[in-house]
C-alpha cells in the first residue's frame, strides 16, 4: 500500500498574510480571478481588419505498434495519436486559440480531458459528462484558448469508460508558451507512462471490476519516458540550464521523483508558476495528473550526470543528463516565471462557502495493515457523500459565480485518494488551519484516513468535475461535479 507523502516546501503563514496586507478581513488562499464568460475574441474596431481564424490541426487517435522495452524485445500494439505515444507536445502561446479535430480510429468511444486548462466547460473533454462521447469513426473539434501559460495534460476521460484508451496509450502534453520564456539550452517534455504488459509484450486486458484495479487501479509492469524505455539520455554542455516538464500520464501509480547532481528549482507546479523553490530533500511528490516545471542548472564539468529517479523499488532513473563538451558560462540566479495575470492577491473568505466531499469504500485496513475485502462491492466500490458519479446526481454544490469556496476532502479509505478539479486553481491548507501552500494546484493527494481542506473562487461559469486521477477510480464513479452560474 502507498504510504502518505508528508514532504512539502516552505508555505507562508496566515499570520505573516495577514500583517502584510493590513487588514484581518482579507487573507489569500489561492483564488482564481474573473475569467471572460466566453473564449470569442472581441470584434476589431473600424478600420481594422478582423483576426485570423486559427488552422485546425487534426489529431488521429488508432491503432500502432511501438517498442516499449528495450530489443529485443517484439512491438506491443497499443493506441497512439498519429502513430505515436506519447501524442505530440502541442505548443501554442499564451492568449492564442488551438483549434484541434480528434478522429477517433480506435474501437471504443474517445474525449480528451484537458487537465490544467481554465477554459470554457464545453470544452473540458469529459465524455458523457460536458460533451457526447466521439463514437468510433466519427471526430470531434476541441477550441480552447487558455487564459494561463503553462503544462497541461491530455489524456481520455469518460464517464465509465477511460482506463482502456489510456492504458493502451493515448496522452500527451499541450504547452502554452509565455509571452517571454526563460532563456534555457532545452526545454524538455517528460511525460511518464506506466504500461502492463505480459512476457510477450501483448497489453494486458482490462478488467475494472477486478480486485486489483477496483482499489489500487491499473499498476503497470513497466514504466517509459516519452513512450521510450528509461532513462531518457540528454547531452548538453557544462553550465548548461535545463527546464523540464514533468507530467504523470500514469493510470494509477503514484510515486516520488528525486533529482540528483544538482539543485532542481520548481517554477511551476500544474502549469501554474510559482515563487521558485526548492524541493525538501530533493523529492517530489507525483500522482496521476501532476505536473511540475522544474529548471537545473548543470555542474560546470565535463562528465557529471544529473538524475530524476522515481522512487520505485531500489529507484528507476527516467532522465539522465550528462555533461560533454566546451563549458558555457553558468546563467544568472534562477528565474521567477511571471504569474499568470488571473491570480488574484487576497479575497474576503468569511462569506466563503464550505461544501464537504466525503470519499469511502475501496477496502478496510485491518490490525496487522493488511486490506481486507470481504463484503467489497466490485461494481460500486467507492463512495462520493453516499453515493456514485453520475450526471444526474445532486451536485457537491451550486453557486453563483465569484463565490469563495472553502472544501473540506475527508477520505475515509485506506488509500491515498488524488483528485483534480476541473476548470478551477486552488491552494492546499495546512492541516492546523495555520495558513496554505505556496503555490496553485489542480490536483492534490488526500492521504488515507484523513482530511485536508482547498479553498478556491468558484469564477469558471458551467458544470466541473472534481474527480479521481487514478482512472480506475474515476470510471467505477469516484467523482462528483458543481455548478457555477
Amino acid at each position: 500500500m502507498t504510504r502518505p507523502l508528508p514532504d512539502r516546501p516552505t508555505a507562508s503563514t496566515r499570520r505573516q498574510m495577514l500583517a502584510g496586507l493590513g487588514s484581518a478581513s482579507l487573507i489569500a488562499p489561492g483564488l482564481v480571478a474573473p475569467l471572460p464568460a466566453t473564449a470569442q475574441s472581441p470584434k476589431p474596431a473600424d478600420g481594422e481588419k478582423p483576426a485570423q481564424e486559427p488552422a485546425i490541426r487534426t489529431l488521429g487517435a488508432g491503432p500502432a505498434k511501438v517498442r516499449l522495452r528495450p530489443a529485443p524485445a517484439a512491438e506491443s500494439e497499443i493506441w497512439a495519436f498519429d502513430g505515436a505515444t506519447p501524442g505530440p507536445a502541442l505548443r501554442i502561446r499564451q492568449g492564442e486559440t488551438l483549434r484541434l479535430r480528434l478522429e477517433n480510429k480506435t474501437t471504443a468511444p474517445l474525449s480528451l480531458h484537458w487537465q490544467g486548462l481554465r477554459g470554457e466547460a464545453s470544452q473540458d473533454g469529459v465524455g458523457g459528462f460536458s460533451q457526447p462521447p466521439i463514437a468510433p469513426g466519427e471526430s470531434f473539434e476541441y477550441r480552447l484558448s487558455p487564459p494561463d501559460s503553462g503544462t497541461i495534460l491530455y489524456r481520455p476521460l469518460l464517464v465509465g469508460g477511460s482506463s482502456e484508451p489510456a492504458g493502451r496509450g493515448l496522452t500527451g502534453l499541450l504547452i502554452v508558451e509565455e509571452h517571454e520564456p526563460p532563456a534555457v539550452a532545452l526545454d524538455l517534455p517528460v511525460l511518464v507512462t506506466d504500461w502492463l504488459i505480459g512476457d510477450d509484450q501483448a497489453i494486458q486486458p482490462f478488467d475494472l471490476h477486478s480486485t486489483s484495479s477496483a482499489a489500487a487501479g491499473r499498476l503497470g509492469s513497466w514504466l517509459t519516458v516519452n513512450g521510450k524505455p528509461p532513462p531518457q539520455p540528454v547531452k548538453l554542455p557544462p553550465g548548461s540550464r535545463v527546464r523540464l516538464r514533468l507530467a504523470n500520464g500514469c493510470n494509477a501509480r503514484i510515486m516520488r521523483l528525486r533529482f540528483d547532481g544538482t539543485k532542481a528549482a520548481v517554477v511551476a507546479v500544474d502549469g501554474q508558476p510559482t515563487e521558485t523553490f526548492e524541493p525538501v530533500h530533493a523529492q517530489l511528490p507525483f500522482a496521476p495528473g501532476t505536473r511540475y516545471d522544474v529548471m537545473l542548472d548543470l555542474p560546470i564539468e565535463a562528465g557529471a550526470s544529473v538524475n530524476v529517479t522515481a522512487l520505485i523499488g531500489p529507484g528507476l532513473p527516467l532522465v539522465r543528463i550528462v555533461t560533454e563538451g566546451a563549458a558555457k558560462v553558468p546563467p544568472a540566479a534562477q528565474p521567477a516565471l511571471k504569474l499568470n495575470p488571473a491570480l488574484p492577491a487576497a479575497v474576503r473568505m468569511q462569506d466563503a462557502l464550505r461544501p464537504e466531499m466525503v470519499i469511502e469504500g475501496g477496502a478496510r485496513l485491518t490490525p496487522d495493515r493488511t486490506l481486507d475485502f470481504t463484503g467489497l462491492d466490485l461494481a460500486r466500490p467507492w463512495l462520493v457523500n453516499g453515493g456514485v458519479g453520475a450526471r444526474d446526481a445532486k451536485p457537491l454544490f451550486s453557486v453563483k459565480r465569484g463565490t469563495p469556496i472553502v472544501m473540506a476532502i475527508d477520505n475515509r479509505t485506506a488509500f491515498i485518494q488524488p483528485l483534480h478539479v476541473h476548470g478551477h486553481a486552488f491552494r492546499l491548507l495546512h492541516p492546523l488551519d495555520d495558513g496554505w501552500e505556496n503555490y496553485f494546484l489542480d490536483t492534490v493527494q488526500i492521504p488515507e484516513g484523513k482530511k485536508r481542506h482547498i479553498a478556491f473562487i468558484a469564477e469558471n461559469p458551467g458544470r466541473w468535475l472534481i474527480s479521481s486521477t487514478v482512472l480506475e477510480r474515476f470510471d467505477l464513479g469516484l467523482w462528483g461535479w458543481f455548478e457555477v452560474t
